[in-house]
C-alpha cells in the first residue's frame, strides 16, 4: 500500500511539472510589470510638479518596454499573456503617463497656480483625447497582428507608434527645459508652454497615432556596406550625447521625429508606386 501512495504522489508531481510554468516563462512578465510600476510613478511624480524625476520613471518604463518583447524572444518564453499585459503597459506608460505630465505642467502643477477653472478643465480633456487616442492605437495594432500585411507596408506604421507619440508629445518640455528658455527667451518660453500650445500637441499628436498615416519603422531597414561606418559614427556621436545632456538629446530627437512624419508619407507614397509598377508588370507577363 505504501508503495502505490509514493508511485501515486510521484505521479502527481510529474502531472504538476508537466502543466506547470517554467520560471524563465515569468521573466519577461515581470520587466513589463516593472514598465507599469514605472509608468504609474510617473503619473505620482507628476501630480507632485517634479516633472523632472517623473521623466525619468517614464524614460525607464521605454527602457524596460523595449527590452521585455526581446527577453521573451531570447528566452522562447512569448505568450499571449505577455502580449495582452505589454498593450495594458503601453496604454498606461505612452498613453496615461505623459497626458498627466502634460495635464499638470500646463495647468502650473498639482494646484493649478495661475490658472482658470476652465482652462483646467479644457486641457483635461485634450489629455483624456490623447490617452483614448493612444487606447485605439494599442487596440488597432493587436487587431492587425492577424491579418496578413501588404508588401509595401512592411517598412511602415500605421499612425504614429505609441512609443514615438510620447515622446513627440513630450519634445516641447523637453526642450525648454534643456535649453533654458525660460529665462533666455521668455516671450518664447511663454508661448510654447501655454495650455493653447499643449492642447494643440495633444491633439495633433493623438490624432496622428489614431491615424493611417505611415510612419517609418526602423525594424526592417537595412543598411548597406558602404553606409554602415557612416550609421555606426552617427550611432556613437548619439550616444556620447546622450550622456552628455539626455534630455536635451531626446528633446532633439523628438523634434527629428515629428519632421520624419511628411518624410515618411512622402517615401510610402514612392514605394507603393514602385509595388504597384512592379505587380502590373508581373500581371502583365503572366497573361502573355
Amino acid at each position: 500500500m505504501s508503495r502505490f501512495r509514493l508511485r501515486r504522489s510521484r505521479r502527481r508531481q510529474r502531472e504538476l511539472v508537466k502543466g506547470g510554468m517554467p520560471l524563465k516563462a515569468m521573466v519577461p512578465n515581470m520587466i513589463t510589470a516593472l514598465a507599469a510600476c514605472a509608468g504609474m510613478t510617473s503619473i505620482s511624480l507628476s501630480s507632485e510638479g517634479r516633472f523632472s524625476e517623473a521623466l525619468t520613471a517614464l524614460l525607464a518604463a521605454c527602457v524596460c518596454d523595449g527590452i521585455d518583447g526581446r527577453v521573451a524572444r531570447l528566452l522562447k518564453a512569448s505568450s499571449r499573456l505577455g502580449a495582452e499585459l505589454d498593450s495594458l503597459a503601453d496604454f498606461v506608460n505612452f498613453g496615461v503617463a505623459p497626458a498627466m505630465f502634460m495635464y499638470f505642467w500646463l495647468t502650473g502643477g498639482p494646484a493649478h497656480a495661475g490658472c482658470p477653472r476652465t482652462v483646467v478643465r479644457m486641457v483635461l480633456g485634450c489629455a483624456l483625447f490623447y490617452a483614448m487616442c493612444d487606447c485605439f492605437r494599442l487596440a488597432r495594432f493587436n487587431t492587425m497582428l492577424e491579418q496578413e500585411p501588404i508588401p509595401y507596408w512592411k517598412h511602415f506604421f500605421t499612425g504614429v507608434p505609441a512609443p514615438g507619440g510620447c515622446w513627440m508629445l513630450l519634445t516641447p518640455y523637453l526642450l525648454l527645459s534643456s535649453l533654458d528658455v525660460k529665462n533666455a527667451w521668455p516671450a518664447g518660453y511663454a508661448f510654447f508652454a501655454s495650455p493653447a500650445f499643449g492642447m494643440g500637441m495633444l491633439l495633433a499628436t493623438g490624432m496622428l497615432m489614431a491615424s493611417r498615416l505611415p510612419t517609418i519603422s526602423l525594424k526592417s531597414v537595412h543598411i548597406g556596406k558602404r553606409a554602415q561606418r557612416p550609421v555606426l559614427a552617427a550611432g556613437l556621436f548619439v550616444i556620447g550625447c546622450l550622456f552628455t545632456d539626455l534630455w536635451l538629446t531626446l528633446g532633439v530627437a523628438g523634434a527629428l521625429y515629428i519632421l520624419s512624419v511628411p518624410l515618411s508619407c512622402a517615401a510610402f507614397v514612392r514605394t507603393r508606386a514602385a509595388w504597384e509598377r512592379q505587380n502590373a508588370a508581373k500581371n502583365a507577363e503572366s497573361a502573355a
